[in-house]
């Protein structure tokens, strides 16, 4: 409950300081991502996204992703083929209208160490089947994760996150957005962590923040 308040507190927080700096209204987002062995070279990807408009209510985009992936190496360099089914409910003139986008993916993920700084980069090229159009896009993750309490990713360490992730298009408009996000996160055990932080959003007509709670699952279907 200790865990559970504090970053409740560090969420209240940064909702308090970013709606005040910025004109925009802040949403919310809040996440699952699993990514569970199923041997000793293959992983299962599991993710979904519920996002907001305002704290909740009112459904901006519903994401589901999923695919299947493969270390190159033991427990780095995965490469991964998956799908994503995406909801999106915008407001257009002030009307709410309902999009629905189906999405093929390929991404790269490979990790370094340095000290206490936990780097992860992810290449990730989309396909996305749009319900009038059809478009790609490719993007670039640099993360970092910093644990706090020790100095190592360990059971009940508190850490500090932050990842910047551009979004390029393969045609015209070159530029799709830039995501710049901060956190607090808890390791609760080795195959479970909690993350509470901010995110902004950023594209070529404006500039939005959201509120993140993830819950990440990386419990293993395999004893391999």
């Amino acid at each position: 409950m200790k865990i559970l308040k504090s970053l409740a507190m560090f969420v209240f927080s940064l909702g308090a300081t970013f709606s005040f700096a910025q004109k925009n209204d802040l949403g919310a987002w809040y996440m699952y991502f699993g990514n569970n062995k199923i041997s000793k070279k293959f992983n299962f990807h599991n993710e979904i996204q519920y996002r907001n408009f305002d704290a909740v209510g009112d459904l901006e985009q519903l994401l589901i992703r999923t695919g299947i992936g493969y270390d190159l190496t033991e427990n780095n360099n995965n490469v991964l083929l998956g799908y994503g089914f995406i909801l999106s409910q915008p407001y257009v003139n002030g009307e709410k209208t309902e999009n629905i986008e189906h999405r093929i993916f390929q991404q790269f993920i490979t990790k370094q160490k340095f000290g206490r700084f936990n780097l992860q980069h992810r290449y990730r090229l989309e396909e996305r089947f749009l319900q009038d159009d059809f478009r790609m896009r490719f993007r670039y993750y640099l993360g970092v994760n910093i644990p706090i309490t020790n100095k190592e990713m360990l059971p009940k360490t508190f850490y500090l996150s932050a990842y910047n992730e551009i979004f390029l298009h393969l045609n015209s408009p070159t530029f799709d957005r830039n995501r710049v996000y901060g956190a607090l996160g808890y390791v609760i055990n080795k195959n479970m962590k909690i993350e509470a932080g901010y995110m902004n959003q950023i594209q070529e007509n404006k500039n939005r923040g959201q509120i993140q709670i993830g819950f990440y699952n990386n419990i293993p279907f395999t004893k391999n």
